[in-house]
């Protein structure tokens, strides 16, 4: 099968980088299209914006670099695509509740047609055509609800997610790299498992015996754990699955880890606590510091007593010690975030929490509100005149333009037809 990739120039806030270039699931996503299609497609070709699909009478994939979609998603679009002989777009139900409630709020790339809303994906079994009919994907949701919130601190009640075990989602807003991480990544996968269990016998009784032979609880064997090569684990470290953790991988004594991912060469201190959330290549998080539903990018460092829920960080970004990412608006006004257009509308989200860039320095100490946003190559110092960040922070807003050194920090991720800002 030939796979033809439409390039997506539109840049996602605050990373200043194309979704392709962004790591979902611990990998560039566009690593992640190559890996999941590596065993339906011979041969791929990119197309730049204005460019026409080739006029070639063979069996053709085409999808936008800015999707994410999981292995059980694309497996059944395909067959389900095939079995047709027909020309198909993906497509959703407006009464989808999971698509509803996580990948429509802040999107730009769906099309509305009907009842249905359309994706970028499309497949010609015998190149393309004019003629192409919506083809929805039957996704079990599962729902998910992990806070009480009392109706004083929120309009919309409970946190509610809608966990679905095929999931797509276009990435136009940070926000979607959290869904795609923590609802349509960690809490899936979770889900597929107990579903498995449920219906396997043979997988059921293969975890009970695993669980049974090295002495460990069913959630902690190596079933559900998988430990990649060269690592080091504390004894009094608690691991529960599904888990995966990758090579030469450092965890210390009393950390907690659930549902996670975790890449290579990373370091997970003493008493640290990790939930939902991946963890990227060479990442170093110090003692104490917390993770709840949160991407940290690669080469990032989390300093100690530092927790981050509902979060993402770009690569190569400090985050100093004692910092406090708030999720909650202190009033119940709905939360706000930046959509596909870089605009401020509801995020559908009673709880959420902020995102940093890449290459950041965040000193120790600071408050963020719900939502905000820093942008990548940017400084912060806890200061008398500013602790709390209360709007979102541009590169003009970046502390280090004020320091004598301020050549020291290059600047590696300007805006679209942007030169480096000169550092007075």
């Amino acid at each position: 099968m030939l796979k033809i990739i439409l390039k997506v120039p539109h840049i996602i806030t605050p990373f200043n980088e194309c979704a392709s270039e962004l790591s979902v699931q611990n990998y560039p996503l566009k690593l992640h299209h190559k890996r999941l299609l590596a065993p339906y497609t011979t041969s791929e070709r990119e197309l730049k914006a204005g460019e026409r699909l080739p006029q070639v009478h063979e069996e053709m994939m085409v999808y936008r670099d800015n999707l994410f979609f999981d292995e059980e998603y694309i497996r059944t679009f395909i067959t389900e695509a095939r079995k047709r002989k027909r020309a198909v777009r993906a497509a959703f139900s407006a009464t989808d509740l999971s698509f509803k409630e996580h990948a429509l709020p802040l999107s730009t790339s769906y099309t509305l047609a009907g009842s249905l809303y359309l994706a970028d994906l499309w497949y010609y079994p015998r190149g393309p055509v004019a003629d192409v009919e919506p083809l929805v994907i039957d996704i079990p949701v599962r729902e998910m609800g992990h806070y009480q919130v009392p109706p004083y601190m929120a309009e919309k009640g409970d946190l509610v997610f809608q966990a679905p075990l095929r999931a797509l989602i276009a990435i136009d807003s940070w926000v979607h790299i959290f869904i795609a991480d923590a609802v349509y990544g960690q809490f899936s996968r979770g889900e597929r498992f107990q579903k498995r269990a449920s219906e396997d016998v043979g997988f059921k009784l293969r975890v009970l015996g695993k669980s049974l032979y090295e002495g460990r609880q069913l959630l902690e064997c190596s079933e559900l754990v998988k430990v990649g090569k060269g690592c080091t684990i504390d004894p009094r470290a608690i691991i529960k699955g599904p888990t995966i953790i990758g090579d030469k991988v450092f965890i210390g004594p009393g950390a907690v880890i659930d549902n996670c991912i975790i890449g290579d060469n990373v370091t997970i201190s003493q008493g640290c606590e990790l939930m939902l959330s991946v963890v990227g290549n060479g990442t170093f998080m110090s003692f104490d510091s917390k993770l709840f539903m949160t991407t940290i990018m690669e080469d990032s460092i989390v300093a100690q007593n530092t927790c981050l829920q509902m979060c993402v960080v770009g690569r190569k970004t400090f985050i100093g010690a004692g910092n406090t990412f708030t999720d909650y608006n202190l009033v119940p006004v709905p939360i706000r975030a930046l959509d596909g257009n870089g605009k401020l509308r509801e995020a559908n989200r009673p709880v959420l929490g902020g995102c940093v860039g890449h290459n950041c320095r965040i000193g120790s100490g600071l408050i963020i509100y719900p939502a905000r946003t820093i942008e990548s190559d940017v400084v912060l110092a806890v200061t008398k005149e500013r602790r709390v960040i209360d709007k979102d922070i541009q590169y003009e807003d970046s502390d280090h333009h004020k320091f004598k050194s301020a050549g020291l920090h290059k600047r590696l991720y300007p805006r679209t037809g942007e030169a480096e800002l000169e550092s007075w």
